[in-house]
């Protein structure tokens, strides 16, 4: 395992508390989700070039017409990093975002490979590198800080090609990657589903433009422009139409199963408080228990079905010179409402409820409330 030196840590230790202080994603239908999109390169860093095409135009021409579609057929508030041919640099990228306090980033890309047969759409989240092409695809974008003024300070020293320094921007990213996972392949399947696209599934690596942003966030690899079909699909107005669309669609099925699974945890709550609730009630009055008075009389009579018109469950106790007789033993008001309407049916006109805890009478609107 690569060693962390102790600025690294520092490093590490102070953005999770940072992170912590954030407030937690909480989403509900009445407050505003923010994405913010990432149009890759720009100005004059135009990306790849391959088969002649412009990664920072199609990026660009694609984020603008995610932007629209989500605008015209959703409440998602839309936020841009660039909307014309401008260079910004990468960290600049992620401190829009957290500006904007998003909910979700998006950085939207192009790939190039050595071997023009490679195609397919992928998405990234960040992460240590499984494999030499996330790697090489990582290496690829995170280049670009080269082409800023004084980015060794910029990037408190970061270094695309160190091991070191993906680690400790992927620890830093940690307390968002469930959700980024989640989106990213909301995204994905969305590719898959909605125009039959090769599922290159959802990687990890370790990319500079999604270290420093405070929420979930993921990065598009729209297709391979070094792909003959692929690189002319992608710079085409269908083409673009298309993806666009697709991963507009995923965006928005993640807002909308993200507020799903918020309802549902928030019904989740809200059912154990009331179970807990039942639970402290039913520990409270298990010695309690209702029976319903039928009759008093100074003479005994003999429980059996013939003296009191064949009810069931039938007790007596004595109160003085008084006895008197009860129909029934429940554990709930409405449970004892149910007898009292049955007394009343077959002839107890005069009947009512009668709490007692531990054999003894009390006052039945001690133990009413709370106990439906």
């Amino acid at each position: 395992m690569f060693g962390i030196n102790k600025k690294i840590i520092l490093v590490i230790f102070f953005t999770t508390l940072f992170l912590i202080s954030k407030k937690s994603y909480s989403q509900d239908s009445s407050s505003e989700f923010v994405v913010v999109l990432d149009a890759g390169h720009g100005g004059h860093d135009s990306g790849n070039t391959g088969n002649g095409y412009l990664e920072k135009k199609i990026a660009l021409q694609a984020s603008i017409q995610i932007g629209n579609y989500i605008k015209n057929n959703s409440n998602i508030k839309v936020i841009y990093t660039r909307t014309k041919d401008r260079f910004v640099k990468l960290n600049e990228r992620a401190s829009i975002a957290n500006r904007s306090d998003a909910d979700l980033f998006i950085s939207i890309h192009c790939d190039a490979f050595t071997s023009s047969k490679v195609y397919g759409a992928g998405t990234f989240v960040l992460g240590l590198h499984r494999n030499t092409d996330n790697l090489r695809i990582a290496q690829k974008e995170n280049s670009v800080i080269f082409l800023e003024e004084n980015y060794q300070s910029n990037y408190g020293g970061f270094d695309p090609n160190n091991p070191e320094s993906v680690i400790s921007l992927v620890l830093m990213q940690e307390t968002y990657l469930e959700q980024s996972i989640e989106a990213a392949n909301t995204i994905q399947k969305s590719f898959v589903t909605n125009l039959k696209r090769k599922d290159r599934t959802v990687k990890q690596a370790g990319f500079q433009v999604l270290r420093e942003t405070y929420m979930p966030s993921v990065l598009v690899e729209l297709g391979f422009l070094t792909n003959k079909n692929e690189g002319a699909y992608l710079n085409s107005k269908k083409g673009q139409k298309e993806m666009s669309e697709t991963i507009a669609k995923g965006i928005i099925n993640y807002r909308n199963k993200l507020i799903s699974s918020v309802f549902k945890k928030e019904k989740q709550i809200a059912e154990l408080e009331q179970n807990k609730k039942n639970e402290t009630n039913n520990k409270r009055n298990t010695d309690i228990v209702f029976k319903i008075q039928i009759l008093a009389s100074s003479k005994s009579k003999a429980i059996r079905k013939a003296n009191f018109k064949s009810l069931n469950n039938i007790s007596k106790s004595k109160e003085g010179k008084i006895y008197k007789y009860y129909f029934g033993k429940v554990n709930t008001y409405n449970e004892a409402k149910t007898l009292k309407n049955k007394a009343e049916k077959v002839g107890f006109k005069d009947a009512f409820i009668v709490a007692f805890k531990n054999d003894k009478k009390i006052n039945i609107s001690e133990v009413i409330s709370g106990n439906n």
